[in-house]
């Protein structure tokens, strides 16, 4: 028996080291690590919320912050807060990111991007079949389509910037980009779509060694948060139970580190991590010890997975008392 034990364990060992070894030569793109000090970051929504937070976190790493928003007397007090905490000034436009145009012109304006962070963001939680079609129009606008206008419109200077060094575009996502819940269809696949985005966009600007992240935090404190759950459907609280909140300058630490180490995905919490585990499927990853727990999880987190919707489908089910109609 002793000898069976030992035979099994050795054969774990080899195969967890080969399976390691593959990995490490494998795994695509290469690490890297972008530094954000003496360098221009340009932060979308960046008047308040997690936007400010990332402008008042690389401003005191030193670098040089450019923040974007539709509001000039929110950028204003933006401007002064991040000077008070810092003591370092930052560069301020306004546009609104729906516009190519408007967008193309701030860009311009404030000089080659280093670093490119598309943090704007709306949430507004309604069933599909009530609501308006303006309203979903204007998330997809300004949650996707803004985001492409703002890498079309930094692309050429990023590729032209001044050092050649790493550079960096994060796309603010959400974990409602990862899966989706009742009431969330318009905003889901407003966030849904950045995956595809940064998937294919990081194949291409790789030769330009410009590294893309994608961060995906939970529900977020911010000023237009408490207002946006009054119309969350009240199935959405319960199946968003137990999802729990970070503040704005915990999520901005994540995805500042995220982007620094170059990581495509960047979770923000323990279940962020597990969420991004169960949907890694065909994304690109850097370490390839990260590879090697999404390679063992993958079987065991599906059956969680599962568990979750089986969960969630009782819970509407319950909800809309229809027993267990199918």
């Amino acid at each position: 028996m002793a000898d069976l034990s030992i035979a099994f364990f050795s054969l774990v060992l080899f195969f967890s080291l080969s399976l390691l070894v593959f990995l490490a030569f494998i795994v695509r793109p290469r690490p890297v690590k972008v530094p954000i000090k003496n360098r221009h970051v340009f932060i979308t929504g960046g008047s308040s919320g997690i936007g400010l937070a990332l402008a008042q976190q690389a401003a005191s790493e030193g670098a040089k912050v450019s923040i974007l928003a539709r509001n000039i007397g929110r950028l204003e007090d933006a401007k002064e807060s991040i000077r008070l905490s810092t003591g370092r000034d930052v560069a301020i436009f306004s546009a609104d990111v729906r516009d190519y145009e408007a967008v193309k012109k701030a860009v311009e304006e404030a000089g080659p991007i280093d670093v490119l962070v598309c943090n704007q963001g709306v949430f507004v939680p309604q069933e599909l079949e009530t609501q308006d079609i303006e309203e979903i129009k204007f998330m997809i606008d300004v949650n996707l389509t803004g985001t492409f206008h703002l890498i079309k419109a930094a692309l050429p200077g990023m590729k032209n910037r001044a050092d050649r060094g790493p550079g960096s575009i994060a796309i603010m996502s959400s974990q409602a980009g990862q899966v989706g819940i009742y009431g969330y269809t318009a905003y889901s696949a407003s966030k849904f779509g950045l995956r595809g985005l940064a998937e294919a966009l990081q194949q291409e600007v790789i030769g330009e060694n410009i590294h893309v992240s994608l961060i995906f935090p939970p529900d977020t404190e911010t000023p237009g948060f408490a207002e946006e759950n009054k119309r969350r459907p009240q199935l959405t609280n319960i199946l968003a139970a137990s999802s729990g909140s970070m503040k704005a300058d915990e999520v901005a630490k994540k995805a500042l580190n995220g982007l620094k180490s170059g990581n495509f995905i960047v979770p923000c919490n323990f279940e962020g991590f597990f969420l991004s585990l169960a949907t890694s499927g065909l994304s690109p990853q850097r370490s390839f010890l990260m590879a090697f727990i999404e390679v063992i999880a993958a079987g065991i987190l599906r059956v969680v997975g599962l568990c979750f919707q089986w969960n969630w489908y009782g819970s509407i089910d319950k909800f809309l008392g229809k027993g267990n109609r199918e």
